[in-house]
């Protein structure tokens, strides 16, 4: 930990088309390379495909799925007199919303289909449903910290 100041949290500006922080930071987390067109591109024609699929707004639909995805709770390690113990912590709602967007992204990658556009709307619409690897990856989290519950004592 830093012994100077902590630093500052930056405000990020919600994406234009549907006005949501959430959008931008799914947006940001897709970016690679400073390509941040490609994408909008990428999230937006994901969000058309899950509209005509399921007729409904694709916002709450992603919302809904982020809330399926989001753990609550996590296992830090904690060394406790040449012992390291997995010690079960809640996640800070920043944090929680951080991991679900990167889960969703990183099982959209695993996917098999074509183009990431269709990857990406296919992890949502699952993930929505409570299926999918990104729900799965969080009840595995869940799982471990249940396993850990006996050094919960050791939190700081």
């Amino acid at each position: 930990m830093s012994r100077r100041r902590s630093a500052v949290k930056r405000k990020i500006k919600p994406d234009p088309k549907f006005n949501e922080i959430l959008v931008t930071q799914l947006t940001i987390l897709i970016m690679r390379q400073g390509k941040k067109s490609l994408a909008e591109k990428i999230v937006y024609n994901c969000f058309d495909i899950i509209s005509k699929e399921t007729k409904e707004d694709p916002l709450k639909i992603f919302k809904k799925a982020l809330s399926n995805v989001k753990p609550s709770l996590e296992v830090k390690s904690r060394r406790v007199g040449g012992a390291t113990y997995q010690v079960p912590v809640e996640v800070r709602p920043e944090r929680r919303t951080a991991l679900g967007i990167r889960w969703i992204i990183q099982s959209a990658k695993q996917r098999k289909e074509n183009e990431m556009v269709n990857r990406l709307a296919r992890e949502i619409l699952d993930a929505y449903k409570n299926t999918g690897l990104s729900i799965k990856k969080k009840e595995d989290t869940h799982r471990m910290a249940e396993a850990n519950r006996a050094f919960a004592h050791y939190r700081w």
